[in-house]
């Protein structure tokens, strides 16, 4: 008897389970030092399984840092949604990134850590990289828009991005011997809306 054909629930099932063992066995060894045949004794499947749902590995760690910068940036979405009011985005857009690398260290370092080649052959990442972009610059649009800041929305977007990596990696590979992650934030994030007025956003609400 012919075996029954998945459905398209149990595929979906089926390539997020490839794509969790694949996450634990990257950031365990290093994507360039996984196999296919590893991942699919990870999920304890013949070695040819995995082949039925992903052409490769690259093609599954694609899948997985899509994933994950969508998961980033529905965070940042969210709380750009839920923000009071314009003065209020800049805190909500850092707190939801932190939380996002705090809850989710493995997924935030294949996204923010890793050259991943040949990129461009996935749609599907170049879609979810360009989200998270265009989510570090949207709401610096806005506080423009408000009065809050002046100059150039997507250079102040990436300053405040590199700043928030910068504290997170440090903070994430306890290299803030004996500075709280949270203080030095702060105090750079008012260095920085100093400079650009014409309102600093309070950052301790």
């Amino acid at each position: 008897m012919a075996k029954k054909a998945k459905t398209d629930a149990e595929i979906a099932a089926f390539r997020e389970s490839v794509c969790d063992a694949a996450t634990r066995l990257f950031i365990e060894r290093g994507p360039q030092n996984v196999t296919m045949r590893q991942i699919a004794s990870e999920l304890g499947v013949s070695p040819m399984t995995p082949y039925r749902y992903f052409k490769d590995k690259d093609e599954i760690l694609a899948a997985v840092r899509a994933a994950a910068f969508n998961r980033f940036s529905e965070g940042l979405e969210a709380a750009v949604a839920n923000a009071p009011d314009a003065r209020s985005m800049g805190r909500s857009v850092g707190d939801a990134y932190v939380d996002f690398a705090t809850r989710y260290p493995a997924a935030y370092q294949l996204i923010f850590t890793l050259n991943q080649p040949n990129e461009e052959r996935y749609p599907e990442l170049r879609a979810a990289n360009a989200r998270a972009q265009e989510n570090m610059v949207d709401y610096v649009r806005r506080m423009i828009a408000a009065g809050l800041l002046e100059g150039d929305a997507q250079l102040i977007g990436y300053m405040f991005w590199a700043t928030l990596h910068g504290i997170v990696v440090l903070d994430l590979g306890s290299g803030l011997r004996g500075m709280d992650g949270h203080t030095l934030r702060e105090k750079i994030m008012r260095t920085l809306y100093a400079g650009m007025k014409v309102h600093p956003p309070r950052l301790d609400d």
